[in-house]
């Protein structure tokens, strides 16, 4: 059996999408969600599900039962609450035993605008993976919002025999606008338990739970190996909107200015701008908002060329302590083409060169490579497994990490850089912290096989902001799917601890 998301609301989208998708928050006015709907899959074993998940070595549910049961968790309520989103929820719960379900009971029970992304056919689809034939019952409310009249929540409940997570938000007419069905992983409740369930999600793990003070500064709360260097996925494409701001700040770049898509800088994997025709063009804020709340590797390699490749390696000098790994900066193109195209004798040429030769290499035999989405994809499907983690990729420590997001919250309370809060914060990583007492959440993540890594700013109801970095890495083995679950887990129970 597949578990899935179909993930919904402006914030929700998939955390990881590995092999080709180098991946990567929050509720600043909690402002009505858009509706981008992407979903994946989290392939979950079902004979290990009494013990959380199990599956391939290092699983989160390798870990608990090597440590111990699973905190209970603390509810809200064990009943919902009597409003539209509540109704929702017991509906869906009653209608997982009756797919496929009719066009007419899902378009009564879904909004247009969920159905304009996620088709009857494939709600369908979809819920028949789950194919629960043992019924569903809610076990409890972790939250809701508002607290009155609530038209989005998170609850717990028993799916077939599975402890699953289920959050669902309605729109103004109390139809369904969005639903995020994954399995619970419950949160560790001391630090302890953190540092035991992050052991066992891979062999080289990193996390940093910090404070960040008012004038950017990381204070440590809880570390395991923190400043040690990790690959990062995704996560570079804070040094790119970092390096990206300086030039807005410089009078160099304008949010306003348009940008054109180009076949030399279309990059595989996430996002949707490889996708558009060549010479469409698209504002330098939306191409940076597409780079952080959908992880578009063309949107990232357009901004590293208009900012200047040297502009973002000068960035990360500026907030890391391992800038000389990342020499040259790949572009995501580069990066994923040395890993896809005649691998590994592509990539073994680069890494013989001396790193003084590697930008020549790149522009005279890597970036001239055609891009062919069709080709890219099936040369993709065998990349199954860690491939040169340890030298090609981005390298960063939690540490690092947490002086990006300090200085991406320090620039963006200048005015003419507001924008990227708003960037930052459209999605927020499936974190799904309470929107009462974490208002503002920023999210950025990565993934490849043997790549993990989450990346959280919040700041609590009282105003003080934290950041929480996860990393993983194994350089033999894809960490399977539910290591996201256990990871995201982590951070959940971080910011709780830290509350």
């Amino acid at each position: 059996m597949n578990w899935f998301w179909l993930p919904r609301r402006r914030h929700s989208r998939v955390i990881s999408a590995g092999g080709l998708s180098h991946d990567g928050a929050g509720r600043p006015a909690r402002r009505r969600a858009t509706r981008r709907i992407l979903y994946a899959w989290l392939s979950v074993v079902i004979a290990g599900a009494a013990s959380g998940c199990t599956g391939s070595p290092g699983s989160t549910g390798q870990g608990r039962a090597a440590t111990g049961a699973s905190p209970s968790p603390v509810f809200l309520s064990r009943t919902v609450p009597d409003a539209a989103v509540g109704r929702q929820l017991t509906w869906f719960l009653g209608a997982v035993v009756d797919v496929p379900l009719s066009r007419q009971v899902i378009q009564a029970h879904f909004d247009s605008g969920f159905l304009a992304q996620v088709s009857p056919d494939q709600i369908n689809s979809l819920l028949e993976e789950v194919s629960v034939r043992l019924g569903a019952s809610l076990t409890g409310v972790l939250w809701q919002y508002p607290a009155r009249d609530p038209v989005t929540l998170r609850a717990v409940a028993d799916i077939g025999g599975l402890q699953s997570a289920v959050s669902i938000s309605v729109d103004s007419a109390g139809l369904i606008s969005g639903l995020l069905l994954m399995p619970y992983q419950p949160p560790p409740t001391s630090w302890a338990q953190v540092d035991q369930d992050l052991g066992a999600l891979a062999p080289d793990a990193s996390l940093l739970v910090a404070r960040v003070s008012p004038g950017g500064s990381c204070t440590p709360v809880h570390q395991v190996a923190a400043s040690t260097a990790r690959p990062l996925g995704s996560m570079f494409k804070l040094f790119v909107l970092g390096a990206l701001a300086h030039q807005i700040a410089a009078g160099r770049v304008s949010w306003t200015q348009e940008l054109t898509v180009t076949d030399a800088l279309k990059s595989p994997g996430s996002g949707s701008l490889q996708d558009d025709p060549d010479g469409t063009r698209i504002s330098v804020q939306q191409t940076a908002a597409k780079m952080i709340s959908i992880s578009d590797n063309t949107a990232a390699d357009m901004l590293i060329h208009l900012a200047g490749r040297s502009a973002v390696q000068a960035q990360d000098r500026q907030w890391s302590d391992h800038a000389a790994l990342n020499v040259p900066f790949l572009t995501a193109r580069e990066s994923l083409l040395l890993k896809i195209i005649n691998y590994p004798a592509l990539a073994n040429h680069y890494l013989s060169l001396a790193p003084g030769q590697r930008a020549a290499f790149l522009a005279s035999s890597v970036d001239p490579l055609p891009f062919n989405q069709a080709q890219l994809q099936n040369l993709s499907q065998a990349w199954t497994e860690p491939r040169d983690i340890d030298t090609i990729e981005y390298f960063a420590s939690p540490d690092d990490i947490c002086r990006a997001f300090a200085g991406l919250r320090q620039l963006a309370a200048q005015p003419a850089l507001a924008p990227l809060g708003s960037i930052l914060s459209a999605n927020n990583g499936d974190i799904e912290l309470d929107p009462v007492q974490w208002p503002t959440v920023w999210f950025k993540g990565g993934s490849e096989p043997g790549v993990l890594t989450l990346g959280y700013l919040a700041t609590n109801s009282k105003g003080q902001t934290f950041v929480v970095v996860g990393m993983l890495a194994d350089p033999t083995a894809a960490p399977p799917p539910q290591a996201t679950a256990g990871l995201l887990a982590i951070a959940q129970g971080a910011f709780g601890l830290v509350r």
